[in-house]
């Protein structure tokens, strides 16, 4: 009967130990949107990639400014050319119309692709100095707080972050 006490009291001890170490587990937040945007190397990237929308943007609506007044030049001439020279016309316009639109859908894909390959190269800087962190610090879970409904202010570490990955990623 001591015996079985005993063991029961071990046991006991057990699973309340074992419980207290995954309670010290540490987790930590952290807002890669902010990094991004507010790191240096970030800033950087978000700008060149903004810089080569506007630079489309202003393209596609000279373009298609270009297009408009083509447009009213034709209606203008209707009653003016022959049906014949009028249907020409048009169809030319109508083909200047799709090979603007499959340019523009070109340029957008382009651009895309070329927004996502910049964010890679980017978060591809970022993961092993997060990574180094989260081992130096004994990080066991590191969770986007975009994904967080609430948490300790002690456990958000992206200010930190972002101070190692300017002076790391000048």
């Amino acid at each position: 009967m001591i015996n079985l006490q005993k063991l029961l009291v071990v046991i006991i001890i057990l699973l309340f130990s074992t419980n207290s170490l995954r309670a010290n587990d540490r987790s930590a937040i952290i807002n890669i949107d902010y990094i991004v945007q507010n790191s240096n190397i970030g800033k950087k990237t978000l700008n060149n990639i903004n810089n080569l929308d506007k630079k489309n943007i202003e393209k596609f609506k000279k373009k298609n400014k270009e297009l408009k007044e083509l447009e009213t030049n034709i209606r203008n001439k209707k009653n003016i050319i022959s049906e014949d020279d009028f249907q020409k016309e048009v169809v030319s316009f109508q083909e200047k119309i799709k090979l603007f639109t499959s340019e523009k859908d070109k340029t957008v894909n382009n651009f895309q692709n070329y927004r996502k390959e910049e964010l890679q190269k980017l978060f591809n800087l970022f993961k092993p100095i997060i990574s180094n962190y989260i081992k130096e610090n004994s990080i066991n879970i590191l969770i986007d707080s975009k994904n967080i409904f609430m948490a300790n202010e002690d456990a958000n570490i992206t200010n930190e972050i972002l101070i190692i990955i300017n002076k790391e990623l000048k």
